[in-house]
């Protein structure tokens, strides 16, 4: 979906005076419709103060900055209760926390959409519904003090999804005084830069070295689960799309700099520990080094990530100095101020078990060509479905996005034609497995990407004896030679007997394990007796046959 097909709300939330803590002024920024612009002023009084310190005794696992002073000490339970009482039975499950889970995602949406904001809201969800496509709700919260709300949890009423879970409406937060967007190009494949930093600095106990020797086994299986969430579990009819996964373990900042600006990443993914700071906060990276956010947000937005996602518990709370929230102090507003299009981070602490089911999900929407909030709100689901409503799980991971940031990473499958960089190839052209004993058959690789095997869900299907049932994978991956960007092809052989290709002068084997490709390259899978096939340009001339 493109983003042309999206509608935008945008909403404001600020202090009506800095004289009064209590009162707020929400407005709209954005307006699908040219009479949405309203304005209205709201209250934060006693009750909205009690259940949210009701939903903390619960919900947090740590301790969250606080929230306005409301000066009456005493509001009575009753009006609590009566809120309570008005939940669905559906919450009941829970008992108490799923009646409090859902009794403060109906008081803040209460809270914002009242007025004039509700007339604006009920009618731009009114043109979207009658179109037929999402409406974006973007919310920009400047009070650093209401940051920590979740408002992820939103809901209308009893028995309606949150807001947050799509996909009629796709939620996020946002910003407004950032650093402009350079115009961006939309990608063809997944290219993600993922950096496991130092898990828990200081310890000195036995467990601690053993955590540490196990992070590059750690790194590994991450990589092979993003890698297979967004090529394999994704893949739907005949255009998958490539996510190429780089390690790197407890780095120093030198080495992952350089790697940010010789790789050509798209998506940037940590986990690691960190603490809050003024400016960001502190990845700790390897044991005695680490960096600033305010120097990872440079780094990122230099080198052109769009999507920057952190499994850490502090990466969308701002830090606190002397019980006062500092403003625009969280890593998550600290990159979008900085430039980066998309920050996905946690607003409390999230078990490692939950980080990867989620990572998992949105890896697979994001390689479906959803965009960014419509991958995030798929992968809100699973968390709910899976440690159920009454579980913070799901109301943890807060996206931010950049308000001229469509949403999107990847482009349609049918402009996802892969050409060569560096070769003026007419737009009738395009790069291709072709049969050179037939040379009417010929196979585009769309987004750099062409799965050959035995199996029916293939792009090239070959029902030969000697082919696997997924042999191989012939793909592309961007590169730097002397500060110059270049796209190099290779051939993937996973299959059981392997894959043979012709140099220009000899016949090799390769058997699980890749090797580039250059246009020309003779190629036969699984045997010297099978199809002769050639990775050349379409519309090239046939290339004499090998011996």
């Amino acid at each position: 979906m493109l983003s042309s097909d999206t509608l935008t709300l945008s909403l404001a939330i600020d202090r009506l005076t800095q004289a009064d803590s209590n009162h707020y002024a929400i407005w709209v920024l954005e307006s699908p419709f040219p009479g949405g612009y309203a304005h209205h002023d709201r209250l934060w009084d006693g009750q909205m103060a009690q259940i949210w310190e009701s939903w903390q005794q619960f919900f947090s696992l740590r301790g969250l900055p606080p929230v306005p002073h409301v000066p009456s000490a005493y509001v009575p339970q009753f009006h609590l209760d009566d809120l309570l009482n008005r939940v669905s039975p559906v919450a009941e499950s829970g008992g108490y926390t799923g009646r409090l889970m859902q009794g403060l995602g109906i008081s803040l949406w209460e809270w914002l959409f009242d007025g004039p904001i509700r007339q604006t809201l009920e009618r731009s969800l009114g043109i979207a519904i009658g179109q037929n496509r999402p409406l974006k709700l973007r919310l920009e919260v400047r009070p650093p003090e209401l940051i920590s709300l979740p408002w992820e949890i939103m809901q209308p009423e009893p028995g309606c999804p949150a807001l947050a879970l799509g996909p009629q409406v796709l939620f996020s937060r946002t910003a407004s005084t950032v650093e402009p967007l350079p115009e961006l190009e939309l990608d063809a494949s997944l290219s993600i830069l993922l950096v496991l930093g130092q898990d828990d600095p200081g310890s000195t106990t036995p467990g601690a070295t053993a955590n540490l020797l196990q992070l590059p086994q750690e790194a590994a299986a991450l990589k092979q689960l993003l890698e297979l969430s967004a090529s394999s579990l994704s893949y739907r009819g005949s255009s998958p799309v490539v996510c190429q996964v780089q390690t790197l373990v407890e780095p120093d900042a030198k080495t992952l700099l350089t790697a940010l600006e010789t790789g050509c990443f798209n998506v940037f993914f940590y986990a690691g520990h960190g603490v809050p700071a003024p400016d960001g906060g502190l990845l700790f990276l390897q044991p005695g080094g680490g960096l600033s956010g305010t120097e990872l947000a440079l780094g990122l937005a230099r080198n052109g990530i769009r999507l920057a996602v952190f499994n850490t518990c502090w990466g969308a709370q701002p830090d606190l100095q002397r019980q006062q929230v500092i403003p625009r102090s969280s890593l998550a507003e600290v990159l979008l101020h900085h430039g980066v299009p998309a920050v996905l981070a946690m607003r409390d602490s999230i078990a490692d078990e939950e980080a990867l089911s989620f990572i998992q999900v949105l890896a697979r929407g994001l390689a479906e060509r959803q965009s960014v909030a419509e991958a995030v709100a798929l992968a809100r689901q699973h968390l709910l479905t899976t440690y159920r409503f009454n579980h913070p799980a799901w109301s943890l991971p807060v996206l931010y996005q950049h308000p001229n940031f469509e949403g999107h990473l990847l482009r349609e499958a049918a402009l996802a034609v892969t050409q060569l960089p560096g070769y003026e190839v007419p737009s009738s052209q395009a790069v291709v497995l072709r049969c050179l004993q037939t040379p009417a058959r010929m196979w585009r690789i769309y987004d750099g990407y062409l799965r050959v095997g035995r199996l029916p869900d293939n792009d090239l299907v070959i029902l030969e004896p000697w082919v696997s049932g997924q042999h191989a994978e012939i793909f592309y991956r961007n590169q730097f030679d002397n500060g110059v960007q270049q796209t190099c092809y290779y051939l993937r052989d996973q299959s059981r007997y392997g894959s043979y290709y012709f140099d220009g002068v000899a016949w090799h084997h390769v058997h699980r394990a890749e090797v580039p490709l250059t246009l020309g390259t003779a190629l036969q899978f699984g045997s010297r007796e099978g199809e002769l096939m050639e990775f050349t340009l379409e519309g090239s001339p046939k290339s004499p046959s090998p011996c």
